[in-house]
């Protein structure tokens, strides 16, 4: 069985205001609710677990109610950490039935059902796949304010979610960084560090991350404009 886990344990900081980002409105929706939607509309995908903050496990039953989330079968409360809220995520998933595990973002609402089932299967081939976006700005690598170097675009990609392995792989990887300590800001880092070949599955740029208030005002407008 094919398991999402949307990774929401954020308290969303840089957004500014009272309230997590993922429980912030998009017409009229909370963004996490969204996000959950599409992959509601995935063949591919069975069950979804959402990793929250830990004050927001219980209230999200009530949300996921209303909105009649039927492939929503965890709620767990996350960590201090990405990886640790990941990690979380993992332990939540029964290991006799899991297949492919797609991670995503809370707060990436403009994912498609295709892109999801895109990645998903191109994960079940190779044992790990990435969506990803290309890169439309010069990108310099810096040492202090000194630019040391320009990094050649046509071979960038900026890494986007879902990133979707093979379960056992991607328990291995979370296992090791429990081991040695480490972090990382998305799964495939880890998983990299394993000596895995991931595959790059391209993406739509308007799969953005919400971070900070101006996010939110440009995803109201892609909602309004461009119907995403």
């Amino acid at each position: 069985m094919n398991v999402a886990i949307i990774v929401a344990a954020g308290q969303g900081a840089r957004m500014g205001g009272g309230r997590a980002k993922q429980f912030l409105e998009l017409a009229g929706v909370p963004v996490i609710v969204h996000s959950l939607r599409r992959f509601e509309q995935c063949a591919t995908i069975a069950a979804c677990i959402v990793v929250l903050p830990a004050t927001e496990t219980s209230s999200f039953l009530t949300i996921a109610e209303q909105y009649k989330l039927r492939k929503l079968t965890r709620i767990v409360a996350g960590g201090t950490t990405r990886t640790e809220s990941v990690a979380r995520g993992l332990q939540a998933v029964q290991a006799a039935t899991a297949g492919i595990i797609a991670v995503h973002d809370g707060v990436r609402p403009f994912v498609t059902p295709a892109e999801i089932d895109q990645t998903v299967r191109a994960a079940d081939a190779s044992g790990a796949a990435v969506l990803v976006a290309p890169v439309v700005d010069t990108i310099k690598e810096i040492h202090g304010e000194q630019i040391t170097r320009t990094l050649p675009r046509e071979q960038m990609r900026r890494a986007l979610t879902p990133q979707c392995f093979h379960y056992d792989l991607l328990c291995r990887a979370y296992e090791r960084a429990r081991a040695h300590k480490l972090e990382a800001t998305d799964c495939s880092a880890l998983v990299e560090q394993l000596g895995v070949c991931i595959t790059a599955v391209a993406g739509d740029p308007r799969n953005i991350k919400l971070t900070r208030p101006e996010d939110l005002a440009l995803a109201e407008i892609m909602i309004r404009e461009f119907k995403v």
